[in-house]
């Protein structure tokens, strides 16, 4: 292992995390490095063009040339072009924020996002991380994956962020049997209190989870509709699946008579 460039990354990603300039000293502590190497890894990056010194002194910060190359990155993963449409669509019926994530590791990372444009809803960003056991999307994920997969992955603990967190492998493990059942997983405030989320898989021409879509906001708004968006994100992920090339949609009921969007027959 190159431990330089493991360094270097670890240095970049803090910044490329920060909402403000860092600056060597806080970095060197904050990653527990000497000064010394983290001042000259800052310098390195920033003669490779991913880091400038800010305008006010105050530190380094991310140029975009990271952007690009994320940009560049995502603009392979097909399933974030091919479900555009169909979240847009998800948003409009719902009026709440639409998500697509996927697995990595524990966590869900948001390809994309359609911000509710209700004054209360749930804050997320593309990019951002949750827990995969305490979010709808995650779960779902997670319902999909074979048995010794989700063994795995319930041994490698299950932190609690709220009194709600199924954070018992038993109860994780009865609640993700139900979203099998059901086509669809719910957050009930696992890991914020006072968020919920409905999400369902989508399926690639194979048959494999590619992702998942859900819905998330303001529990006291999402829950009372539980069951109307469970219609509407299945149908969704029926919707994205069909158009990656999934012919038979392998997981949970059909949408309700009159919840279907149009072409899903």
């Amino acid at each position: 292992m190159d431990s330089t460039l493991l360094k270097g990354l670890t240095v970049l990603e803090a910044v490329a995390r920060s909402e403000h300039p860092r600056g060597a000293s806080e970095l060197a502590r904050e990653l527990e490095l000497t000064r010394s190497n983290v001042h000259r890894t800052l310098q390195t990056l920033a003669a490779a063009g991913y880091l400038r010194t800010a305008a006010d002194g105050s530190g380094y910060e991310c140029t975009v040339k990271l952007f690009e190359l994320s940009s560049a990155v995502m603009e392979r993963v097909d399933v974030r072009r091919v479900a555009q449409h169909w979240i847009h669509r998800l948003a409009e019926q719902t009026d709440e924020t639409v998500h697509l994530s996927i697995l990595d590791g524990a966590e869900v990372v948001y390809l994309d996002k359609v911000e509710s444009g209700q004054p209360v809803r749930a804050y997320s960003s593309v990019g951002g991380r949750a827990p995969a056991h305490c979010v709808a999307s995650g779960k779902a994920l997670l319902a999909a994956l074979p048995e010794d997969e989700l063994a795995a992955f319930v041994e490698g603990g299950l932190p609690a962020w709220t009194e709600r967190t199924l954070s018992v492998p038993a109860d994780l493990c009865r609640d993700l049997a139900h979203a099998r059942r059901t086509g669809c997983a719910v957050n009930r405030g696992e890991w914020r209190i006072s968020v919920a989320g409905v999400a369902a898989v989508v399926f690639d021409a194979r048959s494999r989870p590619a992702a998942a879509v859900g819905v998330s906001g303001p529990v006291e708004r999402v829950l009372p509709q539980e069951s109307r968006y469970r219609d509407a994100v299945l149908a969704t992920a029926r919707d994205i699946s069909r158009e990656l090339g999934c012919r038979a949609y392998p997981s949970g009921p059909s949408p309700a008579p009159g919840t279907q969007q149009e072409g899903d027959g």
